[in-house]
């Protein structure tokens, strides 16, 4: 079997101009609360002139269409060696820093600045502290940017592959260019999935939520790995799909997953966080549960 990827132009690897620009539709579709957006009302955040961009389905036309089994298969074995580059937690903030969003209505700040108002508000409503180490570290998985992966092979809603296409997922239309969706062994029935397998067994659309739960494995308390691998798969803890694939452990799980979205999407501020008062707890924070360099 072929794997080798398509030759892509260079709107077709960077269709959105920022990568959280697909959050901006995810906030249009699903308010949160607003004790937790502490700078504006809820309803101020991802404020755009055009409610359906163009460039957000542009993405997902991309991501639908080459996010198939075979692609996850292939980006999960080149990617899971993590042996791309080694470095302390700290220089992978400043490696991740080369992602600054230059487009973000919300935030003028650094990746790590959003990082550090995530983990604060969690930190502030008092939640442990491996829950705030999970804030500060979910989105470390968008390095793979730096690596030359696409954008739509970053962000995104996610989803389970070798499964049929749920009309839960955003923009489900587009599946119908995905080679996959015209693989009976895939569409059919429970895919190549047994019914109530959990989670743990079903292969999700690659991006950064499963690379950073592969990194954090053997590192954070299985709640925040939930909140990690499963914060986009907006189809299952939004709109209740794909419940023939969960088992009784998933739905307990999902308690998690739900609570640490709202900090994600709704923690951004205009000022930025002091960081020199904040360093000594992070620093031990980080020293307590990773080790002093990460593999990338």
């Amino acid at each position: 079997m072929d794997n080798k990827q398509p030759s892509f132009t260079e709107k077709e690897v960077n269709p959105l101009t920022s990568l959280d620009q697909w959050e901006d539709a995810v906030l249009e579709r699903y308010p949160t609360p607003e004790s937790i957006a502490t700078s504006k009302s809820a309803d101020e955040y991802r404020n755009y002139d055009t409610p359906e961009r163009d460039t957000v389905r542009e993405f997902y036309r991309l991501n639908h269409t080459y996010q198939t089994y075979d692609f996850v298969q292939q980006k999960r074995a080149d990617f899971l060696q993590f042996n791309k580059k080694e470095m302390p937690v700290w220089d992978a903030f400043n490696f991740l820093n080369e992602l600054v969003d230059d487009s973000d209505p919300d935030t003028d700040l650094d990746q790590f600045q959003h990082l550090l108002q995530t983990s604060e508000a969690i930190r502030n409503d008092g939640h442990p502290d491996w829950m705030v180490l999970t804030g500060l570290m979910h989105d470390m998985g968008k390095v793979l940017c730096l690596f030359g992966e696409p954008q739509w092979a970053v962000v995104g809603d996610t989803f389970p592959v070798g499964a049929p296409y749920s009309d839960k997922v955003v923009y489900p239309e587009y599946f119908r260019n995905n080679p996959d969706y015209q693989n009976t062994a895939y569409q059919e029935g429970t895919g190549v999935y047994q019914q109530g397998c959990g989670l743990r067994n079903v292969h999700m659309s690659w991006g950064h939520d499963e690379y950073v739960y592969q990194m954090m494995k053997d590192h954070l308390p299985e709640s925040g790995l939930y909140m990690l691998r499963y914060h986009s798969f907006y189809a299952w803890h939004r709109e209740g799909a794909y419940d023939y694939l969960l088992d009784d452990h998933d739905r307990e799980m999902l308690k998690w997953v739900k609570l640490f979205n709202p900090y994600d999407l709704y923690s951004k501020n205009p000022v930025p966080p002091d960081w020199n008062k904040l360093r000594p707890y992070y620093e031990d924070l980080v020293a307590k549960y990773l080790p002093a360099t990460l593999k990338f």
